[in-house]
């Protein structure tokens, strides 16, 4: 990973430390040392402010519009992408019963976890650059990461690191022709309603009806 990172002028003295970011709980509880969880926390604000400001300098949209777009290039799996970019998956350490099951969410994570190492080890200039080295290319070809509501609202939340829930609320009609009735619930407030003829379509249309009602104006 330390031969990776030179190759964006990156250079990490701390090698114990870009361990740590590199080693998910699985391994952590095996071998007894400390996993990524807390850098996670801090790489995840990093990139919260890094790509606020890029999108606030170099667009001209309103809240909403700048918290829909952001969401689209930090979600899980835009992360995933950028991290294959640089290669990071080969290098996680896992416990043997992880091995076949290294997955989007601890790419992700991990990647988060490497951004505060970076940042902690180099300051915010180099890990803003890298940063934007990484996801500019995937702006500027519009790729976009968001296809569904659930997950559009999931990453508006979870910048605030606020809960989100989906209620079944009401369930109708006969077994071949069921309806469902969900409502969405953020730090136990109910922010949307939907429904639809599977428990899945119907968190969608609330995710919808919570995610149009908040966009405007921030959850």
């Amino acid at each position: 990973m330390l031969e990776k990172l030179k190759e964006y002028g990156i250079f990490i003295k701390n090698e114990s430390l870009l361990k740590i970011a590199l080693t998910h709980s699985s391994y952590s509880n095996e071998h007894h040392v400390e996993n990524y969880e807390r850098l996670e926390f801090l790489g995840d604000a990093v990139l919260e402010l890094i790509t606020s400001e890029y999108f606030f300098l170099n667009t001209k949209y309103n809240e909403g519009s700048m918290s829909k777009i952001r969401a689209s290039y930090v979600c899980e799996e835009a992360l995933y992408h950028y991290a294959q970019d640089i290669d990071l998956p080969k290098f996680i350490l896992v416990g043997h019963g992880q091995e076949s099951n290294i997955n989007e969410t601890i790419i992700a994570d991990v990647f988060e976890s490497v951004l505060a190492v970076i940042y902690l080890e180099c300051g915010l200039d180099v890990v803003k650059k890298f940063i934007l080295d990484l996801i500019i290319p995937y702006i500027e070809k519009n790729v976009q990461f968001i296809h569904d509501y659930k997950s559009l609202l999931q990453e508006m939340v979870q910048t605030d690191r606020k809960s989100l829930e989906y209620i079944l609320i009401n369930e109708t009609g006969p077994a071949h022709n069921k309806e469902f009735t969900i409502e969405v619930r953020i730090d136990d407030i109910i922010y949307g309603r939907g429904s639809g003829h599977s428990k899945k379509e119907a968190e969608q249309n609330a995710a919808k009806d919570a995610y149009q009602k908040s966009a405007g104006k921030g959850v």
